[in-house]
C-alpha cells in the first residue's frame, strides 16, 4: 500500500511524456499534482509528525517546528514555481504577422556605459550601428567620461553622450540621455549585449497594440558562465540563465507577468514619459520600469528569439556582483509604493512579482544541509518519525512528482545533480545578503559586473565560500564517523538511522561539486569562438584552395582543408575569402595535414566591423546545439573533481 502513491505518479508521467509541451490541460495537470501531494504531505507532517506531544527538549521541538517552517517556505516558492510555469506562451507567430508601421518612427537604441573596456564595447557600439533600421540613432552613454571613447563613437558614426554626475546610476544616465534624444522608442543594450542586425524589425510592430509599453527579448550568452566553466560543463549542459530565459520568461508572459530585464529590451517613449522616466527609487531599475507602467495601463511583453548575444559574467566575482545586486533590487521594491505590496496590483500580480525566490532558496539549501547534521551531531530529529512505510507513501511521492514535473516543463535546462551544489554554492554568499537586504533595503550603491578584459581570469578561489562549504561537509564526515561507531554514537541506530546516513552522503557529494566552484576555471581564450561550418576560399599566394571554416572569433579561425593538394600557408602571403567580410590575410599559427590554425589580420576597421556584425548576427553559436544526458554529466563531473 505504501508505494501506491508513487506508482500512480510514476504512471501519470509516463502516459503525458511524449505529450506537447504547449497542451494548456496537460500542463496544467503536470503542475498541479505535485502542489496536491505537498499539501497532502504537510498535513501529514503537520499533525503526525510535529504537532504531537513528546519528551523532547525545548531546543529539539523548537528545532522541529523550524524545519517544518522552512518547509512550507518551499513549498511556497515550489508553488509559484508552478503556477508560473502551469501555461506559457510564444509570439514569434505575431511578429512574422505585424507589419512595420508607416511612417517609420524614429528609434533611439540606448547603450549605458560606466567602465567596461574597448574589448567589450566595441562589439556592442558596431553591431548597433549596423543594425537594419534607418531612422535610428545610436547613443552611447558614457558615465566614465572617456575621451577614447568618444572618438571611437566619432569613427564609427555614432552619438556620445556624457554627464556631469553619475547620480542615480545606469536609472540616471539613461534619463539624462531621454532629455536628449527624440525617437518615439527606445532600445536598451548593456556595454556588453550585441543586438542582431533585425533586432528592431522583429520587436518594433508589437507596438501597434497601445497598451504595449515595453518588448523584452531572452539574453543569449556566447562566452561560458562560471558554473559551466568551474564544473567542466562547457559543451553538455546550458548557461545558468537558460531556465529563466527560455522558459520561466515566456511562462510569466501568458499571465501578462514578464518583466523588463534591462537589455535587449525595446520601450515607447509615452510610456517612458507618463510614468516620469525611468525609475531610480531602486538598483533594478528595470523591474520597478515594469511595476510602475503596469500601474498606468502599460504591459511589458516577452519575445522569446534570440536577437541578441552578451557576455555572462566571466567570474566567480562577477556571479556574485550581478546576483547580489539583483536580490537586493527585488528586495527593495518590497518596500516600495511602486513595488509588488503597493496600492493598484491585482493579486496575481502581486504572486507573481513577490520576491518569493529570492526570499526563500537559500534558507532551504542551507537547511537541507543542517538536518542531518543537528541529527548525527546533537541528537535532534527533524520530525517525530512515525515509520520508514509513511516516508515511503507521504514524502517520496513528492520528490518524484517534483522531480519529472521539472523534466517534463523544461527537460536539460534542469538537473538536480547541478542545481543542487549550484544553489548551495550561491547560499553562503546571497543568504546573507537577504537578510541584510530586508534589514536596511537601501543605501548600497550600484555596483557594475566586471567583464571583459576587466573581469578576473586565471585560478582565483572564493575562500569564503569554500570554507563554508568545508566546515559543513567535516562536520557532516564527522557526524557520519561518531555514529558508526557503537561507543561513540549520539543517535540509536533505528529506523531513521539509514535515512540520515544516505541524507549525509548525499550531502557530501553536494558539498563536494559546489567546492569545485569556487576555484576559478581556466579562459585560454580572449575571444569565444564560434560554430561556424561554412564554405571558403583561402590563398596560399599561388594557389586558390577551397576550405571549410570550422569555427571563428574576431580574431581568428580554425580551417577544415582539403585532403589532397592543400597548400603551404605562409606568414604575409595567406588570406581567406569570406562571405559577407571579404579578402581576409591570415597569419598562419599551426598546420598539419587537415587543418590550418590561423590569425586574422585586417586590412581596415571597416573589414573587421564587418567580421563582428557576421559572427554576432545570430546565425552563430560558439556551444554544440545537443542536449546533455545524465551520464553525460556523470562522468564530465566524474573528470571534473578527480581529473580536473
Amino acid at each position: 500500500m505504501a508505494y501506491i502513491p508513487l506508482l500512480l505518479v510514476t504512471v501519470f508521467f509516463l502516459l503525458v511524456w511524449d505529450a506537447q509541451r504547449t497542451n494548456l490541460r496537460i500542463r496544467q495537470m503536470v503542475c498541479l499534482i505535485p502542489v496536491v501531494l505537498c499539501v497532502q504531505y504537510l498535513s501529514w507532517r503537520l499533525f503526525s509528525t510535529v504537532w504531537p506531544e513528546s519528551d523532547n527538549s525545548a531546543w529539539a521541538q523548537s528545532w522541529i517546528w523550524g524545519v517544518w517552517g522552512v518547509e512550507i517556505l518551499a513549498f511556497i516558492e515550489v508553488a509559484v514555481f508552478l503556477l508560473i510555469m502551469s501555461r506559457t506562451n510564444t509570439r514569434s507567430q505575431q511578429a512574422d504577422q505585424h507589419q512595420m508601421p508607416s511612417p517609420l518612427p524614429e528609434v533611439d537604441i540606448f547603450i549605458p556605459t560606466y567602465n567596461e573596456p574597448l574589448d567589450v564595447l566595441e562589439k556592442t557600439i558596431v553591431a548597433a550601428a549596423a543594425v537594419d533600421y534607418p531612422h535610428k540613432t545610436v547613443w552611447v552613454l558614457d558615465d566614465s567620461k572617456r575621451d577614447w571613447l568618444r572618438t571611437f563613437c566619432e569613427e564609427t558614426g555614432v552619438r556620445y553622450l556624457t554627464r556631469a554626475d553619475n547620480a542615480h546610476a545606469k536609472a540616471g544616465n539613461m534619463n539624462h540621455a531621454l532629455a536628449h534624444a527624440k525617437g518615439q522608442f527606445i532600445a536598451v543594450f548593456d556595454a556588453d549585449f550585441v543586438p542582431s542586425k533585425n533586432f528592431i524589425r522583429r520587436t518594433l510592430g508589437f507596438f501597434s497594440d497601445p497598451a504595449i509599453g515595453i518588448v523584452q527579448t531572452p539574453q543569449h550568452f556566447y562566452n561560458k558562465d562560471p558554473i559551466q566553466t568551474n564544473l567542466g560543463l562547457m559543451q553538455i549542459y546550458p548557461d545558468e540563465q537558460r531556465l529563466f530565459f527560455d522558459q520561466m520568461a515566456a511562462s510569466r508572459d501568458a499571465w501578462q507577468a514578464a518583466f523588463c530585464c534591462g537589455s535587449c529590451s525595446i520601450m515607447r517613449r509615452q510610456a517612458v514619459h507618463a510614468i516620469g522616466g525611468i525609475p531610480t527609487q531602486s538598483i533594478t531599475e528595470d523591474l520597478l520600469t515594469t511595476l510602475v507602467m503596469l500601474r498606468k495601463g502599460y504591459q511589458t511583453i516577452y519575445l522569446n528569439e534570440r536577437l541578441s548575444m552578451g557576455l555572462a559574467c566571466e567570474s566567480i566575482e562577477g556571479f556574485f556582483v550581478q546576483r547580489e545586486r539583483w536580490c537586493r533590487g527585488a528586495i527593495q521594491s518590497l518596500f516600495l509604493s511602486d513595488g509588488p505590496l503597493g496600492p493598484g496590483m491585482s493579486a496575481i500580480q502581486r504572486i507573481l512579482f513577490f520576491p518569493t525566490s529570492w526570499l526563500t532558496q537559500y534558507a532551504v539549501r542551507l537547511m537541507l544541509i543542517a538536518i542531518p547534521l543537528a541529527y548525527l551531531l546533537l541528537g535532534w530529529l527533524p520530525f517525530h518519525f512515525t515509520d520508514t512505510a509513511d516516508m515511503v507513501f507521504y514524502q517520496l511521492p513528492v520528490f518524484m512528482s517534483l522531480f519529472l514535473a521539472m523534466r517534463w516543463l523544461v527537460g536539460g535546462h534542469f538537473s538536480p545533480l547541478v542545481s543542487g551544489p549550484v544553489g548551495l554554492f550561491a547560499s553562503f554568499r546571497l543568504g546573507p545578503t537577504v537578510v541584510t537586504s530586508l534589514l536596511k533595503p537601501f543605501g548600497k550603491a550600484f555596483k557594475v559586473t566586471p567583464k571583459g578584459s576587466d573581469a578576473v581570469h586565471g585560478r582565483q578561489v572564493d575562500f569564503f565560500s569554500l570554507g563554508m562549504i568545508l566546515l559543513c561537509m567535516t562536520l557532516t564526515l564527522v557526524g557520519l564517523l561518531l555514529n558508526v561507531v557503537p561507543e561513540l554514537a549520539v543517535v540509536p541506530h533505528d529506523e531513521f538511522f539509514p535515512i540520515a546516513i544516505f541524507w549525509s552522503l548525499l550531502n557530501v557529494v553536494t558539498l563536494g561539486l559546489a567546492a569545485l566552484l569556487c576555484f576559478e576555471g581556466p579562459r585560454m581564450r580572449k575571444e569565444e569562438r564560434f560554430l561556424i561550418t561554412e564554405s571558403a576560399t583561402a590563398h596560399d599566394g599561388e594557389f586558390n584552395i577551397p576550405v571549410e571554416i570550422i569555427d571563428a572569433s574576431v580574431d581568428g579561425c580554425k580551417l577544415a582543408l582539403p585532403q589532397t593538394g592543400h597548400g603551404i600557408f605562409k606568414k604575409g602571403m595567406s588570406s581567406l575569402t569570406v562571405q559577407g567580410v571579404g579578402r581576409v590575410m591570415l597569419q598562419p599559427v599551426r598546420q598539419d595535414q587537415g587543418h590550418l590554425a590561423a590569425t586574422f589580420a585586417y586590412s581596415s576597421k571597416a573589414q573587421r566591423h564587418a567580421m563582428i556584425c557576421k559572427l554576432f548576427s545570430g546565425r552563430y553559436t560558439t556551444v554544440p546545439l545537443t542536449s546533455h544526458s545524465t551520464r553525460q554529466l556523470i562522468s564530465s563531473l566524474w573528470e571534473k573533481t578527480f581529473h580536473g
